[in-house]
């Protein structure tokens, strides 16, 4: 009997179907060991930072099942997923069912690790074709993330459980993000608006006879602050004739985004379907276990050669030989692996060619142009539309238009002014956070969805439409950080603590000298905070 172990149970169903009946193929749900709730038993410290795992709560049978089926298989795939939490989910199958012990050489020779990015059946028997030992350093990685974040959660949530209330908690990734929030909102309550006047004019060119659209709104270069000046601007412009100054045409590429990394698709997900990054991912596993996407955990913007040979004969086919051209994308990420793919269907996806539009100014002046001044709009005219075909929607809300020419005479219909304020810089969304998130290497494709989740669960933050407001709880944890802890949720420290857990993954950093470096400093610190007074000026109504 052969014996292959994956995460899901939908997704076991999926390659027991390709697969035949040549292997029996089991799920572990997900993690099987974890660290105990009490972090006295959970982590020894002195020892060298020894996590002491337990078989998860209700996961004694799963695992029970797994342990009887690998001592009657001949051969043992660990199939779990292929990242980081993966590869520890793989070695804690192996230990959990005894399958590297030192004591059974024979059995720990018939088990492999094996890593596919999609499911379908080549990929499938591709892997199982080629397998390898499991990746020991993205395990210790991973191994280093969990008792970081247990350690400074467990620290941290106990000194605010006696100086703010008991039951709050704090996170090593999720409070540099509410930070982040927190301080937008800092930037937000402190602005002053200024009044100004924005100046409008519908015009229409008296070309009418070539039966293009002529009808043009332009807006005032200059946006008034004073009302006298907003008054001289719409009385001239009433009474002076208006031309076209101007028109500057210049032929631009847009080229498509690059493919799906799970940053830029949970960003998509939230700005176009007004899905939460939880959601998204929720949908994308399944999709993935289904067959349908490529792994959904990347920040990868590559594409397989099979995939865009794919990619290419579907665009010939449906759109023509101009629309399929093939874009190199440069992943951004530094830590990125390149052997990942994108995001991506399973099957053929419209990968398409650049569009070519013709951006366009065109500026209108009253009169001799010297008396208020001039008038103009930007916008564009689509001379191919390429890969927008696909995918209209992503076009946006370009303007488009029409063909005029320098000296033309333009009929003003209306002029209108309306007072404004200016305003400060919006709160972020799910997306925009995402976003910087990514932008300051403060967590990781995998981390992004939590985080959200985390903050949201905890109540420091509310989602109004899909716009993040802090709540009174959550100003009150990240103002107790930032006055005491602000060096740990800064943005460089939590970056740089990102690349060292991903030197951990390449083999270049430590394990134990890595936590160390990291804990001694930081309990110090902590103990030393024991003796800041307690936070009492809170009402129930802020907590």
């Amino acid at each position: 009997m052969k014996l292959l172990i994956v995460e899901s149970p939908s997704k076991a169903k999926t390659i027991e179907k390709y697969l035949e009946g040549a292997y029996t193929v089991r799920a572990s749900v997900g993690h099987i060991r974890d660290l105990p709730k009490s972090n006295k038993d959970a982590i020894d410290v002195a020892g060298g930072f020894i996590p002491h795992y337990e078989i998860s709560p209700g996961k004694e049978k799963v695992v029970s099942e797994l342990k009887s089926l690998s001592k009657k298989a001949d051969e043992i795939l660990l199939a779990t997923d292929p990242d980081r939490e993966g590869e520890a989910i793989a070695w804690h199958i192996a230990q959990a069912c005894e399958l590297d012990s030192p004591k059974s050489k024979v059995q720990s020779q018939k088990v492999k690790r094996v890593r596919f990015y999609e499911i379908t059946k080549d990929a499938i028997k591709e892997a199982i074709a080629h397998p390898t030992e499991i990746d020991q350093n993205l395990r210790i990685a991973q191994e280093a993330r969990r008792v970081l974040d247990r350690l400074v959660g467990y620290d941290l949530s106990g000194l605010i459980w006696k100086k703010v209330r008991y039951g709050l908690s704090a996170g090593r990734v999720q409070s540099p993000a509410l930070r982040i929030i927190m301080e937008r909102e800092r930037e937000i309550r402190a602005f002053k608006p200024e009044q100004f006047w924005v100046i409008e004019a519908d015009t229409e060119t008296l070309r009418q006879a070539q039966g293009e659209q002529t009808r043009i709104t332009f807006g005032c270069d200059k946006e008034p602050r004073d009302i006298k000046e907003v008054e001289k601007i719409l009385e001239t412009a009433k009474k002076e004739t208006w031309s076209i100054k101007s028109v500057v045409e210049t032929e631009a590429k847009r080229s498509p985004k690059a493919p799906f990394t799970t940053s830029t698709l949970q960003q998509t997900a939230s700005t176009r379907l007004g899905y939460a990054p939880s959601n998204t991912m929720r949908i994308a596993q399944k999709l993935y276990e289904a067959g349908l996407i490529t792994y959904m955990r990347t920040d990868s913007t590559n594409l397989s050669a099979t995939a865009l040979d794919q990619i290419g004969i579907l665009v010939n086919k449906k759109y023509g030989a101009n629309y399929a051209k093939r874009n190199v994308y440069v992943t951004k990420s530094k830590n990125a692996q390149e052997a990942h793919e994108a995001v991506r269907p399973t099957d053929v996806n419209k990968e398409m060619t650049d569009a070519k539009i013709l951006r366009t100014k065109i500026t209108a002046m009253v009169g001799n142009g010297t008396d208020i001044p001039n008038f103009s709009i930007n916008g564009s005219r689509m001379l191919f539309d390429g890969w927008l075909k696909a995918d209209p929607e992503a076009r946006g809300e370009d303007v488009e238009l029409p063909k005029v020419r320098e000296n033309d005479v333009l009929n003003l219909l209306d002029i209108r002014s309306q007072e404004k304020f200016t305003e400060p810089l919006g709160r972020y969304t799910e997306a925009g956070l995402i976003k910087e998130l990514e932008k300051r290497g403060i967590g990781r494709p995998s981390t992004y969805a939590s985080i959200m989740k985390t903050l949201e669960e905890r109540k420091y933050i509310e989602k109004q439409n899909k716009t993040l407001f802090p709540t009174d709880t959550g100003e009150v944890v990240s103002d107790f950080l930032e006055a005491n802890f602000a060096k740990y949720i800064s943005d460089t420290f939590t970056a740089e603590m990102e690349d060292e857990l991903d030197e951990i993954a390449e083999g270049k950093r430590e394990y134990v000298k890595t936590l160390k470096d990291f804990y001694g400093p930081f309990s110090k610190d902590v103990k030393e905070k024991g003796g800041i007074e307690k936070v009492t000026n809170l009402g129930e109504a802020d907590l």
